[in-house]
């Protein structure tokens, strides 16, 4: 399969995650993948959130400890820096000191 076919979630799961494990050594207790963000909008008994944004990876040294980076990922149709502008707003939504945008090229894997 061309890599250039490959969805965001693809690029994820068999990229970005083995990469966290087996290379960077993160444990599964360290990150949390597709981590809803958004508002909650409360009035009187009604519940709603507000837009929902999806970071691809949150990164935490313990899970008790605030989280240390986000990562966001892109498709082979972006080129890597189209994530930043993404990843550097999520992480000033949760006051994340760390953001990082990937993705896999055909030629070579970037990370």
């Amino acid at each position: 399969m061309n890599r250039k076919d490959f969805s965001e979630r693809d690029i994820c799961t068999k990229f970005v995650t083995p990469a966290l494990k087996d290379v960077a050594g993160w444990d599964l207790m360290q990150f949390y993948e597709e981590f809803t963000l958004g508002k909650i909008h409360v009035r009187g008994k009604s519940v709603a959130r507000g837009l929902r944004d999806r970071a691809d990876y949150i990164l935490f040294h313990q899970r008790n400890l605030p989280p240390l980076a986000i990562i966001e990922a892109k498709d082979n149709n972006h080129e890597v820096g189209a994530g930043m502008q993404q990843a550097l707003r999520y992480a000033e939504m949760l006051d994340i000191p760390f953001a990082y945008s990937c993705h896999v090229s055909r030629h070579r894997e970037r990370f």
